[in-house]
């Protein structure tokens, strides 16, 4: 069964973004990122996803959407 994907979307300077993508990298869970200040369409799929809430991390894995990281 191939693995999921899974999407962070973030922004350049957000701690919890760093340790949300440090999290994945230490558990070996490829991810793709994308920065929202940087990608407008990104940030655009980003509010759709999570209901318009401008917080990054919003992190979409297994078809399930959280928004910020608490280290899980």
């Amino acid at each position: 069964m191939p693995e999921e994907e899974v999407v962070i979307f973030t922004k350049p300077g957000c701690p919890y973004c760093a340790a949300a993508k440090e999290d994945f990298r230490r558990r070996g869970v490829a991810f793709t990122e994308y920065n929202v200040l940087a990608d407008r369409q990104a940030r655009e799929r980003m509010l759709a996803l999570n209901g318009g809430k401008r917080a990054v991390p919003t992190i979409v894995e297994g078809g399930r959407v959280r928004v910020g990281f608490n280290g899980y």
